[in-house]
């Protein structure tokens, strides 16, 4: 797969940059193509110490395998997975850990060094370290707060969920935000009332649970029709449906920046952390847009949330840690909030003064809905000529005939659903909110990439990354389906064990693990915190 630079802006923030990036892991791949997409010149060479990369600029990066996660097991992806728990949260649909078959946690420390090497070469810094298995934890940080939480689950946590199977053997997923269209779809395919009603929740919660045990009539509704049966009965509910494409060769830009014909420049005050100073406005909902502006908190921004009238609806999806949503405070512990209605014209020039003093807009709304507003990105940079717009999309425009953007129809439109499972599965897309979560993290790195552009050009920046681009950094150097039995732990007298590592089967007990003491904590909630992933000089 190459990245190309067609559709980024000329000048790019590291042109003129001459990079080497050393390693032979997904995390040096990926770090090799976002930096040469950023503009830098790259080199690729071999790391004959084994490390997963490590990148020599005008400030230095390393990854390592564990860093400051303790004990000697995280040497290598697979037991990544397994210690730090993404094998844990993929099995949980099928009732046991299962590895992902994609190198998942060293691409996301991928895209998280490089946004720390970013924000190092924005702040004058001259090294910043992070590690895969820093990055993994972050990867389910909601998902340790919620089993640490003193609440039972909304949910239970027992096997199941899509994708669905048609009559003629189309594997497929279906999309509904709204349970009207839930309810729509399901009656008209002769399900009973209760039984629509009792597979609502668990599918409304498989983003935070990672499984869905879903009622098996509504399977057995799906397997009584043929595909295209029910793509023309979805198309008529507003049910957004996509088969299982086969894996495909989707190459585009991980991110877009462009220059604005605004020009301003904007001073802070500098601090501890690179991006210390800087305000970074985040209207966001879910989970992609609010990573990755926690990411820019924990590099120093301060980071307020706009929020719909009557605040943010998840702060009370359960569990609760005290007064607060464990799996909201996962993504938006330490922001400010202010409630807005975006659709009442006075709350719309009232959102327009808070940009005024700010640095970055992040949202994450659909698409045009913006514009159709008022506040897209030329509308804002007229009120601030310094602003940073950033979207952090679903598919950025690239694939017209796109279903909802959200995490589980684009690894089923991408065909991850073939590739993160072994060859002795149906093709399957993991139920652990992959793309939300690769995708936020490379929106924080698009966000220091366009201010680092707009320290370029003095103007303002409009930026784009997407679930797709997430999904094609993952699958960079996939080399087909996995084997059978591919990272499949087996069951022993002591726990589950991947080739001679324990498996982290209890996400609990992660904040009482000696092992991982420097990179989680208790916060003032009594919430189990992943602490920031990058160490800064």
């Amino acid at each position: 797969m190459t990245l190309h630079l067609d559709r980024t802006t000329s000048d790019p923030p590291l042109s003129a940059t001459e990079i080497t990036v050393r390693g032979d892991s997904a995390a040096a791949g990926v770090l090799g193509a976002l930096l040469h997409q950023s503009g830098a010149s790259v080199s690729r060479f071999p790391d004959a110490g084994g490390e997963p990369a490590h990148v020599e600029a005008a400030a230095e990066l390393a990854v390592s395998w564990a860093g400051p996660v303790r004990g000697g097991e995280v040497t290598d992806e697979a037991s990544a997975q397994a210690v730090c728990g993404p094998m844990h949260v993929h099995g949980r649909s099928q009732g046991s850990p299962r590895g992902l078959g994609l190198d998942y946690c060293a691409t996301a420390a991928g895209v998280i060094g490089g946004t720390g090497l970013l924000a190092a070469l924005f702040d004058g810094r001259s090294s910043v370290t992070t590690s895969v298995a820093q990055s993994a934890l972050t990867t389910v940080s909601q998902y340790l707060a919620a089993a640490g939480a003193p609440e039972a689950e909304a949910t239970a946590l027992e096997p199941g969920g899509p994708p669905f199977r048609s009559a003629d053997g189309v594997l497929f997923e279906i999309e509904a935000l709204d349970p009207a269209v839930w309810q729509a779809f399901w009656a008209g395919l002769g399900v009973p009332g209760r039984v629509i009603g009792a597979g609502w929740r668990p599918f409304q919660f498989r983003y935070p649970t990672a499984t869905a045990p879903l009622p098996a009539e509504l399977h057995a509704a799906a397997e009584a029709r043929t595909f295209a049966e029910l793509k023309a009965h979805a198309d008529a509910t507003a049910m957004s449906i996509c088969h299982l494409h086969e894996p495909n060769s989707t190459d585009g830009p991980a991110f877009e920046l462009a220059t604005l014909d605004f020009k301003g420049g904007r001073d802070r005050v500098r601090g501890s952390l690179p991006l210390s100073g800087l305000v970074v406005l985040e209207a966001g909902r879910r989970v992609q847009a609010p990573l990755a502006a926690h990411l820019l908190g924990l590099l120093g921004a301060t980071v307020v949330r706009v929020e719909p009238p009557g605040g943010d609806p998840l702060r009370g999806m359960p569990p609760m840690c005290g007064d607060a949503s464990a799996r909201w405070l996962a993504l938006n512990r330490g922001k400010s909030a202010v409630e807005i209605d975006i659709k009442d014209p006075p709350d719309r020039d009232r959102l327009r003064d808070l940009v005024r003093t700010a640095d970055v807009f992040l949202h994450n709304w659909a698409p045009g809905t913006a514009e159709r507003l008022g506040v897209g990105a030329h509308d804002l940079a007229a009120v601030n000529p310094a602003l940073v717009f950033v979207h952090t999309s679903g598919w950025a425009g690239r694939l017209p005939d796109a279903p909802l953007g959200t995490d589980f129809m684009a690894q089923a439109r991408t065909g991850l659903g073939a590739l993160l499972r072994s060859a002795d599965e149906p093709p399957a897309p993991s139920l652990m909110t992959l793309l939300d979560v690769l995708g936020g993290l490379l929106g924080a790195y698009t966000t220091v990439a366009a201010l680092l552009q707009r320290e370029r050009t003095g103007r303002a920046i409009r930026a784009e990354s997407s679930l797709l681009a997430a999904a094609e950094l993952l699958r960079l150097d996939a080399k087909g389906r996995p084997a059978a039995g591919f990272r499949r732990p087996l069951l022993g007298d002591g726990g589950w064990i991947h080739e001679g590592v324990p498996v982290t089967d209890d996400l609990a007990s992660i904040s009482t693990d000696p092992r991982f003491a420097d990179v989680v904590a208790l916060d003032q909630h009594r919430c189990p915190e992943v602490l920031t992933p990058w160490r800064f000089r």
